[in-house]
């Protein structure tokens, strides 16, 4: 398929115009992936099929994968199906570029059909009448241009799951359909026991890929709360439109539309609209949050409301005008999963107490992801590091502020800004403040702190002196934040300033091995008592860049380590 980013000149009047649209951290230098023992994943969606896929292809002998109901159950059977190389995060494209490259392989590999609706496109800017030779229904009214994106398509989610499955088996993973993990226990040597209706799995490695499930999952073992929270998504299917089946196998490019927040594809004859609605008339099931899952939830769906997307369904008719006479075939709206900020949790859990446990979950782009995610978490427990660096999803952004109450007002935000032009420095007001606010927190406040959330943290980022100066406002340019950014960079050089620190995290590394313990963890030399400060970097036995710490020697037997706050959880394990 191909997708198309329309621009458009700004006229809210004129409609929508945006189409686009280690086993830890105690690292080995290498895993022999004969020997790498058994994997338990947990999970069978596009997700764990991929990563049960991935592994036993990279050599592991003993990967299960454990179903409680059926392959494609929760998320994945009702997904659009929508797969692109986009993605505002430059990490993030090599997993959608890596899920793009598998799904056009996967068929001629398994056999088994993947790539239906498949169909590629290339990635220009394109003017207004290209756009209508592409997409000949659209209204061309207040468009400027658009991005046309390389690459991009969509697939049937069932058929892409059941070809990584049928791949995992291929290459000797056990796929069980089922059979639901009861409970997870940990083992003295690290190894852990994985009951079933069927008996025990002594497993070396557990990978947690069971979607609104996966919170459940780990309160229930560990008493462990992710960020996570289940949100209703619906999308519309209309009846055949003839203008679009007239078409044949000429397909219409996906379209996303960033100012009416919504994607458009054909599906069949007709036609699929998938909006995202505003934070305040959307739904997030604070209800699973506080009772669970219901236990028979499977392949179940929530009733549809129309009503909540009628803006954005009135958007796609003004856009696409043979939308208006088409009529309603269905209307689905299943539930996804998501983080705060919608990325994804994948990589190892940062509770210091619980080794060898991944989680791969919160795949708000689970067909996207999936291809990709499978890859780089195999890799990671092959290997034991991450193949390149992902901090933006690595689980251990979150800790304990992340409470259940922040973690839904934020997945409110962010699901329904999903579709929305993103401006730089954005500040994001939702579930703030949490409870990560430094002693000065209102001394800042009352001397005209603006705040941002870093990690949790109030960190003032400028201080107002007008009304003017009061709040971010976006922009490409120049905010309001650069004249009290500039006054008071100069006060700073020119006089002097202080800076409050307290979102940085910092250790006491102390005892009689504490020096040598820092040397053999840091690759710069650790300072003496009276040095100066000093930079040092942990390496992973690969060589690649870890961390970063400041170190100062307080003893002979006694150092202070100071980290990012967002590092915290991620240096500690």
């Amino acid at each position: 398929m191909q997708e198309i980013c329309l621009l458009s000149d700004g006229d809210g009047n004129k409609g929508v115009d945006s189409v686009y649209f280690n086993r830890g951290r105690k690292f080995v230098k290498h895993v022999d992936a004969s020997h790498a023992g058994c994997v338990v994943v947990i999970g069978g969606g596009v997700v764990g099929t991929s990563i049960a896929y991935h592994l036993a292809k990279y050599g592991a002998k003993n990967v299960v994968l454990l179903e409680k109901t059926e392959l494609t159950a929760g998320s994945t059977w009702h997904a659009a199906g929508l797969v692109t190389y986009f993605n505002p995060g430059i990490n993030l494209k090599k997993f959608h570029n890596d899920s793009l490259n598998l799904y056009k392989t996967l068929e001629a590999e398994t056999g088994q059909q993947s790539r239906q609706n498949w169909h590629e496109a290339f990635q220009a800017l394109i003017s207004p009448d290209e756009i209508a030779a592409k997409h000949p229904l659209l209204n061309m009214d207040g468009i400027l241009g658009g991005i046309y994106s390389k690459g991009d398509g969509h697939i049937d989610p069932y058929s892409v799951t059941m070809a990584l499955a049928q791949g995992a088996k291929l290459h000797g993973a056990h796929i069980c359909q089922h059979l639901p993990a009861l409970d997870l226990s940990e083992q003295s040597d690290g190894t852990w026991h994985v009951s079933t209706a069927k008996g025990t799995i002594h497993a070396n490695t557990i990978v947690n890929c069971t979607g609104f499930w996966g919170r459940e999952l780990l309160q229930g073992c560990f008493n462990v709360d992710l960020p996570l929270v289940t949100i209703e998504h619906q999308y519309v299917i209309t009846n055949s439109i003839a203008q679009v089946a007239a078409r044949g196998n000429d397909q219409l490019p996906v379209i996303r539309d960033l100012e009416a927040s919504y994607y458009l594809r054909q599906e069949r004859t007709g036609m699929l609209i998938g909006p995202y609605e505003a934070g305040t008339d959307m739904k997030v099931r604070t209800d699973w949050q506080s009772n669970g899952v219901p236990s028979e939830f499977g392949k179940e769906l929530f009733a549809p409301d129309v009503d909540r997307i009628l803006p954005h369904l009135e958007a796609a008719m003004h856009r696409m005008p043979v939308l208006q006479e088409a009529g309603i075939q269905n209307v689905t709206c299943g539930p996804i999963c998501y983080a705060p900020d919608a990325l994804p949790l994948v990589g190892y859990l940062p509770h210091r107490r619980l080794r060898n446990v991944f989680i791969a979950n919160g795949m708000s782009y689970g067909i996207a992801h999936g291809g990709g995610c499978g890859d780089y978490v195999a890799k990671w427990i092959l290997h034991g590091e991450p193949p390149y660096d992902l901090t933006e999803i690595d689980p251990a952004r979150y800790g304990a502020w992340a409470t259940p109450a922040f973690t839904a007002a934020k997945a409110r935000e962010s699901y329904g800004d999903n579709n929305l032009i993103s401006h730089p420095i954005l500040d994001k007001k939702a579930g703030r403040p949490t409870s990560r606010v430094s002693r000065l927190y209102e001394t800042l406040a009352q001397h005209g702190a603006q705040f941002g959330l870093h990690s949790g943290w109030e960190v003032p980022h400028w201080f107002a002196t007008s009304d003017a100066e009061i709040g971010h406002e976006p922009s490409y340019f120049r905010s309001n934040s650069f004249g009290p950014t500039k006054r008071e960079c100069d006060a700073v050089m020119e006089r002097v300033g202080l800076s409050d620190l307290s979102s940085f995290a910092t250790f006491q590394v102390h005892g009689p091995s504490a020096r040598a313990f820092l040397e053999l963890i840091c690759a710069n030399s650790v300072p003496k008592v009276g040095a100066s400060i000093r930079i040092c970097h942990l390496c992973t036995p690969h060589g690649k860049v870890l961390g970063e710490l400041t170190v100062s020697a307080l003893t002979d037997e006694s150092f202070y380590v100071v980290t990012g706050a967002g590092s915290e959880l991620h240096d500690l394990r």
